[in-house]
């Protein structure tokens, strides 16, 4: 049983199969699936997909990229719709200095709304952070000193010293299908030494797909190629990898239920 804890079930390359997505996802043995958030506006759209899938949630929240379009979103705006039954997550936010396609301010703005209504709400923050290692590590220890909030850092493609921060923040680590690329030898190290019991994976599909797929469109079936490399990476069989991470998400993601 494995959980793909990162995928966009609304973007078009799985919208156009979306059915032939879930049944190929459940025929690989991957038993639930969150689909993210990247526009508030668009909550409607997501939360109808998560409703009408079993095993499917959702979460509510503005990408690093989209921030400056969003500033409308209040606090209050993500506390609210968080309350839609499958909405299990706050995000994804963020820091995204490698294209920053939105103002840096913007995004530290519409991040710190984030951290608020995961507070509030003590549902995890799906956090996005790319080439801004030292921003997001100072930020997350300032917002913790006002009080905890549950998060976890997806699709982890940054340093060790970030991933020690996290760590101590009391933050999970998820792993996409970048851990199986041969240049990802830094990531493979974080993954050996991060705790058994704070390690997710994602396919963060449709992008990222793992070797053997790497230069096709990414889907949750696709996460059991993540599983085995990490397994590989921790000297533990698939099966182990499997139900550790599938325990970690029910701890984190406790909405869910499972």
């Amino acid at each position: 049983m494995l959980i793909d804890s990162h995928c966009h079930l609304d973007f078009e390359a799985l919208a156009a199969d979306r059915p032939g997505v879930l049944a190929r996802a459940r025929a690989a043995g991957v038993t639930g699936i969150v689909t993210i958030s990247t526009w508030v506006d668009k909550f409607a759209e997501i939360s109808r997909i998560a409703e009408e899938n079993e095993g499917v949630w959702c979460s509510v929240g503005t990408h690093p990229h989209n921030a400056d379009q969003e500033l409308h979103i209040q606090v209050a705006d993500l506390v609210r719709l968080s309350e839609h039954p499958k909405c299990v997550a706050i995000g994804e936010a963020g820091l995204d200095y490698f294209y920053d396609n939105a103002p840096r301010k913007a995004q530290a703005e519409g991040f710190r709304r984030h951290i608020a209504a995961a507070r509030e709400t003590q549902l995890p923050l799906v956090i996005h952070s790319r080439s801004a290692d030292e921003d997001m590590a100072a930020i997350l220890e300032e917002e913790t000193a006002k009080g905890a909030f549950p998060f976890v850092l997806h699709c982890f493609s940054s340093g060790a010293a970030l991933a020690r921060a996290g760590l101590a923040l009391g933050g999970y680590l998820s792993f996409s299908g970048i851990l199986t690329f041969r240049n990802a030898e830094e990531i493979r190290e974080v993954a050996a030494f991060a705790p058994a019991d704070r390690i997710l994976v994602e396919t963060d599909a449709p992008y990222l797909a793992p070797i053997p797929h790497r230069g096709q469109s990414n889907e949750p079936s696709f996460v059991r190629f993540t599983a085995e490399k990490l397994a590989e990476v921790r000297g533990v069989n698939l099966i182990e990898i499997a139900e550790q991470t599938t325990r970690n998400f029910a701890r984190l993601f406790s909405k869910t239920g499972l």
